[in-house]
């Protein structure tokens, strides 16, 4: 399963890029607008960064300017994604950008219908939003395992990327359904390496070790 990064913290990315934790990276205006940069300026710097797709979400609400600001978009990097809401515009939108080569997120996805919708239009990605769901008592990763028997009854290209995914639960589970990548924050997805066992095992082998008073090197 793909990891992206759901952040715009350029070291952060940096960091678990070099790990080879990173498959590519989502942003949205509201993470945009924390880091405090231009808007343009920050999705470069990642799309340089990453090798992977890179989102880089659409401000229009109808479908000719959202393809005009997903053109604009397109040109900052190669491996630039546009993102659209999942809406009848974005649909359009989706259609023409992806029609010419644009790889497209459609992302704000809650229901099976929506993403349904969404690979006929010739989407990249669709980002089901599974931790919206759960904070109004819906079973997101529910969600995600429609989504997923969906594509694969039609052998849609869509890839399902799970979004606004909340702890290391979300991703353990997209990946026993088979969601093709998840994005996460750097400090959940950093979590996936924590265990208390690991932690104690650890600390157990340093200490039995001291007591030979050897070293490796030296």
């Amino acid at each position: 399963m793909k990891i992206f990064i759901d952040s715009a913290d350029l070291e952060q990315i940096r960091i678990l890029n070099e790990i080879g934790l990173v498959d590519g990276v989502t942003t949205n205006p509201s993470i945009i607008a924390k880091s405090g940069k231009k808007f343009t300026e920050v999705i470069k710097e990642i799309a340089s960064i990453v090798k992977g797709p890179v989102s880089a979400e659409v401000i229009a609400v109808d479908a000719e300017n959202m393809v005009k600001e997903g053109m604009y978009l397109k040109d900052i990097a190669p491996n630039i994604a546009v993102k659209v809401p999942l809406t009848m515009e974005g649909l359009k939108a989706c259609r023409v950008l992806s029609s010419q080569g644009i790889m497209v997120n459609v992302t704000l996805c809650f229901s099976a219908n929506q993403a349904l919708l969404a690979a006929k239009s010739g989407a990249t990605f669709i980002s089901p939003f599974v931790g919206r769901l759960d904070d109004i008592g819906q079973e997101g990763m529910s969600l995600i395992a429609d989504i997923v028997d969906i594509y694969s009854n039609y052998d849609f290209k869509t890839e399902v990327l799970v979004a606004s995914v909340r702890n290391t639960t979300h991703i353990y589970q997209a990946a026993l359904i088979g969601a093709h990548a998840v994005t996460a924050p750097p400090s959940i997805v950093e979590q996936l390496a924590k265990h208390p066992l690991t932690d104690r095992g650890l600390a157990d082998f340093l200490a039995d070790w001291k007591k030979t008073g050897q070293t490796i090197i030296g």
